[in-house]
């Protein structure tokens, strides 16, 4: 059903976005974000010590997690969700990135027999990861259920499956020929109260300043904090490189709003559009 050449475009995309993010990934301070040695327009080392001894054109561990996922399904016709968990702990056994909040309290529950294992974070970053599935989906529906198991083996709340779930819909329909905004009003409408008002920040939000904006929003990693601001990115921009250098001069969980927003921006766009300096890592799709 999709295109396998623009599904390794997207998740190159996604992939390229989370290694332009690293410099200033988890960087909170204002000062900080405005005053560095980092430029812009490359990729850089990371500033923040969560991301220690990683270097320019390496990814943040969202990155790594994605890749993780298409060396799973890229021979696969089909998403088990058993068999890719066991996957995935043997990645992290051996893993020399951070461990976060969400794979911690996996790990743990896996180990205690908690069934089910996925811990119960809210965090966004999940939904950034989601591309590599469009490779095993045959029908939208499939890709939902997929995206579904695929989230709540590591964060298994309502906040983040109902955020990934809207998301991946309005994926679906960009995909499908629908424009962004569009796709995201059109999901909107079918979506839970909290998203909704989540929307409608987002959008409300076009003219304002992208830093100010998702500072006022929240910059940190949870979606009732990150949520509005893909939006805001979304709504605002019509160049990539742009959108991904303004989002990532904001801070905070740079990384998980821009995977999101730049795989649902390249649904409609050519893949001139990358940055040819960003692409380090083109090699791996």
């Amino acid at each position: 059903m999709f295109d396998r050449k623009k599904i390794e475009e997207l998740i190159l995309t996604s992939l390229v976005t989370d290694a332009y993010c690293l410099g200033a990934h988890w960087v909170y301070d204002e000062k900080q974000l405005k005053d560095n040695d980092l430029n812009w327009n490359e990729l850089n080392k990371p500033l923040s010590v969560w991301h220690k001894g990683k270097n320019a054109g390496e990814f943040t561990h969202y990155g790594d997690q994605t890749y993780w996922l298409y060396e799973f399904v890229k021979d696969k016709d089909a998403f088990d969700e058993k068999e890719y968990l066991s996957f995935w702990q043997e990645k992290v056994k051996s893993y020399n990135g951070y461990i976060d909040g969400a794979t911690r309290e996996t790990l743990e529950n896996i180990k205690n027999n908690v069934t089910p294992s996925g811990s119960n974070s809210t965090d966004l970053s999940i939904v950034g990861r989601i591309a590599p599935l469009l490779l095993v989906s045959k029908s939208k529906e499939e890709f939902l259920q997929n995206v579904e198991k695929f989230v709540k083996l590591t964060h298994n709340s309502e906040k983040s499956v109902s955020a990934t779930l809207f998301f991946a819909k309005v994926l679906l329909s960009c995909l499908n020929g629908k424009d962004v905004i569009s796709a995201i009003e059109s999901i909107k409408e079918e979506s839970n109260r909290n998203i909704q008002e989540f929307v409608q920040k987002g959008l409300d939000s076009k003219a304002g300043d992208t830093f100010e904006t998702i500072r006022e929003f929240g910059p940190a990693c949870d979606v009732a904090e990150g949520f509005s601001g893909i939006i805001h990115l979304l709504s605002k921009y019509s160049n990539l490189k742009d959108m991904l250098i303004c989002n990532a001069k904001a801070g905070g969980d740079s990384s998980a709003r821009g995977m999101i927003a730049a795989i649902i921006f390249m649904t409609n766009q050519p893949s001139s559009q990358i940055p040819q300096n960003w692409l380090a890592i083109k090699e791996v799709i």
